[in-house]
C-alpha cells in the first residue's frame, strides 16, 4: 500500500509530529484543523478552507468527504456554523459527529477533521 503525506507547512507539524493529511487505503484522512478568526463561524469557514486545500493537494474535494467530526468547547456555538456547513456539504452530506470537548488553546472555538475518498489511482 502506498502512503502519501501532505504537509501544510505549519510549524506544529514538525513540533508535534503529524501532517495535515494522509492518503492511504483509498481514503484521505485530514487531521483536526482549527481556523482563524474571532467568531466560531469565522473559524469554521477558515478551517474548512484549509481542509479544502489539503484535499485539493490529494486530488480530492469536499464532495468526496464521507465522514466529518466537529469538536467544540461549547456545543451551544455549533448552530452558528450550520449555514456554512450546509453550504459546504449540503449536496454531498457526509456522516457527521459533533463532540463537546476542550481544544488545544481557548482561543479556538471549533476543530474539524474529515475523511474523504481518495481519487482512483491512474
Amino acid at each position: 500500500m502506498t502512503i502519501k503525506r501532505i504537509h501544510s507547512g505549519s510549524p506544529f507539524e514538525a513540533k508535534i509530529g503529524y501532517c495535515r493529511a494522509v492518503v492511504a487505503g483509498g481514503f484521505v484522512h485530514v487531521a483536526g484543523t482549527v481556523g482563524q478568526g474571532d467568531t466560531v463561524a469565522e473559524q469554521c469557514q477558515s478551517a474548512l478552507d484549509v481542509i479544502a486545500g489539503a484535499l485539493d493537494k490529494a486530488g480530492a474535494s469536499m464532495a468526496d468527504v464521507v465522514r466529518v467530526t466537529y469538536y467544540l468547547p461549547d456545543r451551544h456555538e455549533f448552530e452558528a456554523c450550520y449555514d456554512i456547513l450546509a453550504s459546504t456539504f449540503g449536496d454531498n452530506p457526509p456522516a457527521a459527529t459533533m463532540i463537546e470537548c476542550g481544544l488545544i488553546d481557548p482561543k479556538y472555538r471549533i476543530e474539524i477533521e474529515v475523511t474523504a475518498l481518495a481519487p482512483a489511482a491512474s
